[in-house]
């Protein structure tokens, strides 16, 4: 059982952030790299604007960045029954999302480093595992990694 990453977050990030995680993990069905970037996001943009948000995402409708969008339902608490998240047209995937606020918007996309890095290592797990149970297992402990150890705060840019 790996517990440290999990308090880790709590203790670095607080308990707002470690809920919305842990049932973006829930919801999504595992514990995934975007899903959890999308929860951090949506609450680092809750966080910069009042509520209520309505979001437009542009990680497109293919996995695995996706996924993405079910984090942002969470953190930003836009949802599908609500009505305030959409998903762009777009052929290029990013993890970026605009959000609307009454008095504001704000659009944020994780920074290229970042980006870079979760690119490296999923097509390292890919050539490595492909999509079997280690690869899971891999995605997994990236996912914790990155939750643990990335603050929103840092991660994402204005643009």
């Amino acid at each position: 059982m790996v517990v440290f990453p999990y308090l880790t977050a709590l203790l670095r990030f607080g308990t707002k952030e470690w809920e919305c995680v842990r049932l973006t993990h829930k919801i999504h069905g595992h514990l995934g790299i975007y899903s959890t970037l999308g929860a951090k996001m949506g609450i680092y943009a809750r966080e910069r604007l009042a509520s209520p948000l309505s979001v437009v995402s542009f990680a497109g409708k293919t996995p695995p960045v996706s996924c993405l969008n079910d984090g942002l339902q969470m953190g930003a608490r836009a949802t599908l029954g609500h009505g305030n998240i959409e998903v762009a047209p777009s052929e290029k995937q990013e993890v970026k999302a605009r959000f609307e606020g009454p008095e504001k918007n704000l659009t944020l996309q994780l920074k290229a480093q970042y980006a870079s890095q979760v690119e490296a290592d999923i097509r390292y797990g890919v050539e490595q595992y492909g999509h079997s149970p280690a690869y899971w297992k891999y995605v997994k402990t990236l996912a914790l990694k990155y939750w643990s150890q990335w603050d929103r705060k840092e991660i994402f840019e204005e643009v």
